[in-house]
Formats: C-alpha cells, sequence, structure tokens
C-alpha cells in the first residue's frame, strides 16, 4: 500500500481509505452488512497495510435508538479488539443539527452547527469510538456563507485545545467542490472531502488546485458512483427495498448507466486494466490533489482488490485526457428526497 500526505495536517495515510456507511445497516440507506464480517475485512484492510477509516456519527442512526451510533460502535468494538489505535487514522463527521443533506441555502449556521451541538457530537462520537481523540472531525455539510460566523472557529478552537479532535475538514456538499473556499481561507480547516470520479469530474476544476497550493488534503469519496462504476449492474437490476439507489437509479436512468459503463469496459479494459472498478480508482489516484480515496467495502474479494490497485501505476495522461468524455454531470437527487431542489446541488 502506497501512502500519501493528508495535507497540512501531516498525517500519513494510505491511499485507499475503508468507507463504512454500508458497514452499519443503516435502516435509511443501506441493508444487509453482516457486522461480523465487517470485522473481519476491517482486520484484512489493516494487514494489507490500509489505516484510514472514514465514518460518521449518523451512519446508521435511526430516531428508534438516537443514542447509538452503529457505524461508530463497530469501529470502536474493531479498534478494542485488535489494539491498533494508534496505528489507525480515524476520521468522522459531525452531522447537521437539522439533519438536512444538502446544507440549504439561506439557513444561518446557528440552525445546522450550533456550538453546543458540535461539543455533543464530539463527545457522541469519541464515546462511540472508545477513543481518548478523533484524528480528523468533518462537517458532515457545508455553506461558505458559514465562513462569516465566529461562533464555529472558537468551538472548534476550543475543542483542539481539549485535545479531543486533532484536525477539522468539510465534507462539501455533493456536486458543490467549491463550496468551500472561503472558509478554507480562514486556516482552520486541513481537508475537505468531495464527490469525485470517472462521472464525477468538477473538483478537477478548481479544489483540486487550490488544496495543491494550500496544502489542502482531499478526501475523495463516492469513487464507484454508488456502485455504478463497479460495472456490475444490467439493465434488469432491481434495488432491494430500502436501498436508496432504488431511486438513484431509476429504471431508466440504469439502462443509461449500463451504456456509459459498457463504454468504458470497451474503450479502456487491457491487459493493464483489467476491471471496471480499477480504472475508477486509478483514475482518482492519478491526481496528484488526492490523499486518500474512501470506498465502501462489504467483502472480503473487494478489500483485497480495493487495496491492489494502490500497487498500480498512475494512468498516462493519454488516458487521463480521453475520460474526461466519459463525464457524466447529473443530479438524481431530488427524485430521492422530492424536498431538495436542483438547485441544492448545483455547482456555485
Amino acid at each position: 500500500m502506497k501512502y500519501r500526505r493528508l495535507g497540512k495536517t501531516g498525517l500519513r495515510v494510505s491511499e485507499i481509505g475503508f468507507g463504512t456507511w454500508q458497514l452499519a445497516n443503516d435502516p435509511n440507506f443501506w441493508v444487509g452488512a453482516d457486522l461480523d464480517e465487517s470485522l473481519k475485512n476491517l482486520q484484512k484492510y489493516v494487514d494489507l497495510g490500509g489505516n484510514f477509516i472514514d465514518t460518521a456519527w449518523v451512519y446508521g442512526y435511526s430516531d428508534a435508538e438516537p443514542n447509538r451510533h452503529p457505524s461508530e460502535e463497530l469501529i470502536g468494538k474493531f479498534l478494542k479488539e485488535s489494539g491498533l489505535r494508534d496505528k489507525i487514522v480515524i476520521a468522522s463527521k459531525v452531522p447537521p443539527k437539522n439533519m438536512l443533506w444538502p446544507a440549504r441555502r439561506g439557513i444561518p449556521i446557528s440552525e445546522v452547527f450550533p456550538s453546543d451541538h458540535i461539543e455533543k457530537c464530539v463527545d457522541d462520537s469519541l464515546k462511540s469510538l472508545g477513543v481518548d481523540y478523533i484524528d480528523l472531525m468533518q462537517f458532515h455539510v457545508w455553506q461558505d456563507e458559514f465562513s462569516e460566523d465566529d461562533a464555529w472557529k472558537e468551538t472548534i478552537k476550543k475543542i483542539t485545545k481539549q485535545g479531543k479532535v486533532k484536525n477539522w475538514g468539510i465534507s462539501v456538499n455533493d456536486y458543490q467542490p467549491t463550496n468551500c473556499l472561503k472558509t478554507l481561507d480562514t486556516g482552520l480547516i486541513s481537508t475537505v472531502q468531495c464527490v469525485f470520479n470517472v462521472f464525477h469530474q468538477k473538483p478537477t476544476e478548481k479544489l483540486f488546485s487550490y488544496a495543491i497550493e494550500n496544502d489542502i488534503g482531499i478526501i475523495a469519496r463516492v469513487p464507484l458512483d454508488e456502485g455504478g462504476l463497479a460495472g456490475n449492474f444490467t439493465r434488469e437490476t432491481v434495488f432491494s427495498e430500502g436501498d436508496f439507489r432504488s431511486k438513484y437509479f431509476s429504471p431508466e436512468r440504469i439502462k443509461e448507466l449500463v451504456d456509459r459503463t459498457d463504454s468504458l469496459k470497451n474503450n479502456f479494459l487491457n491487459e493493464d486494466i483489467k476491471t471496471l472498478p480499477e480504472l475508477s480508482l486509478r483514475y482518482i489516484l492519478s491526481q496528484d490533489a488526492v490523499s486518500v480515496l474512501i470506498v465502501g467495502m462489504t467483502k472480503s474479494e473487494y478489500v483485497e482488490a480495493n487495496t491492489s490497485y494502490s500497487e498500480k501505476d498512475k494512468l498516462p495522461q493519454a488516458i487521463l485526457e480521453e475520460l474526461k468524455k466519459h463525464a457524466w454531470e447529473r443530479n438524481f437527487y431530488p427524485d430521492v428526497d422530492p424536498a431538495m431542489k436542483d438547485s441544492d446541488y448545483l455547482e456555485r
């Protein structure tokens, strides 16, 4: 496994990170995870050289059990049983108090991240994880107008001084990779987590150059486009009840998805690039601005395959240029949640 520097945090992190949303059996999005298998997969990931685990206060959250944080608890169990806390970089996230994803324009930060809410969520996460400190705590949504408020700044300074959190980041709204640049100018934020994959390439336009110039660590999420870029879906694929992809990839859209993934397979797979996940992850790792990508891995074979791509060379520039033609910018989320508007996801 190769390692990269996570921006000005100074942390050395494995290029392939472990995303843990799917491990939590989230009742609102993902279902079917086997918790024993999840623990084994975390151990295999570490055995193969991985050291970056990304989670969130809200992963697996249920109104029926408001004091439980299943994904963090699972990681805490792994850390306790393995004794590997000092070798693992743990990243978690503070949810918006109003529980709205993405952060809506015009709603003040006092309703999204009030100081007492930030402090409570940090304490909750420390307890769920069973740790004394969190390496990276991220705001789970953001609007750049929040940069004008001073309360959150003083709060994170206080928490950092207490030793509870070492570094702070922003998990920027989907499809709004630059909706954070004014905030980054404050110097208080060390990392940005953003959607970045073969289909969604907008971060390369502005965010990545800013990150390189200002030593901001980039964490690339949704590297396989919610499973679409794994290349396993067909026109007849049907998602189980409770899986948000049943709306995200509607019957008509999954047909277009399959056409696009077939085109990627026909144009790029060869002796050097054998699978679509390999193409997808190596595309991300070919970007100098990216510190780490996080990918959900629910099976042992996924852990082995995904971590192995770190051993490969970056893709040739000619392939990177050709992949620009395969960008597919679109907004499916209003169909997942009708309360969302297209404008909530458009790039600013």
